[in-house]
């Protein structure tokens, strides 16, 4: 994959941004060590998560021979933080922008791309957060892995253009309701967890 520098930049600042939204969710305003544990695992797990979603919307992009590269929307990083502050998170931290010819089908897939990766992520935070159930910060990071995985993958999927769902939607429905069912079924699990 081929990187510009606005690109890594911008990829940085919204991996910082929506990590300290998360933060600032999970430690619910307690700003101490409780904090600073926050941002550190919501940064691995955000960062895992946010960064591995954008760059599949790239890499098939670039597969199919499209240009594509991440743009960061600051605004709605600004916002992220700011309704942290108030219990809720709109993780909307930018998007990957492509040129080129695309069909209907291929503009699907590349959508999809980025919300099942959040979904197979889900589930490997998910097995050992299960299997291992010990107290502690592994626990915590998997917990936080899990959750916030299964929130982006359910958000990203929402039957609305510009969301990856409403472009998942618009190539084929089938595909669509399992992967809404999927990271849905995640989601509500992880309230359980």
């Amino acid at each position: 994959m081929k990187f510009s520098n606005k690109e890594i930049k911008d990829l940085f600042w919204a991996w910082i941004f929506i990590s300290l939204a998360f933060a600032i969710l999970f430690s619910e305003l307690n700003f101490n060590s409780i904090f600073l544990t926050s941002f550190i695992i919501s940064g691995l797990t955000v960062g895992i998560g946010f960064l591995f979603h954008e760059l599949m919307h790239k890499y098939l992009a670039q597969k199919y021979h499209l240009w594509a590269e991440f743009r960061a929307s600051y605004s709605m990083l600004f916002l992220a933080v700011l309704f942290s502050f108030l219990g809720f998170i709109i993780a909307a931290p930018g998007a990957v922008m492509i040129q080129g010819h695309i069909t209907k089908e291929k503009n699907g897939k590349i959508s999809l791309a980025g919300p099942a990766t959040n979904i197979v992520l889900a589930i490997i935070f998910f097995i050992p957060l299960l299997i291992l159930n010990t107290p502690g910060i592994l626990n915590l990071f998997l917990l936080y892995g899990f959750k916030i995985n299964s929130l982006l993958a359910l958000f990203n999927l929402l039957p609305f253009i510009p969301f990856d769902g409403g472009k998942v939607y618009g190539w084929n429905k089938i595909i669509y309701l399992i992967s809404v069912l999927l990271a849905g079924g995640l989601f509500l699990i992880s309230f359980f967890v």
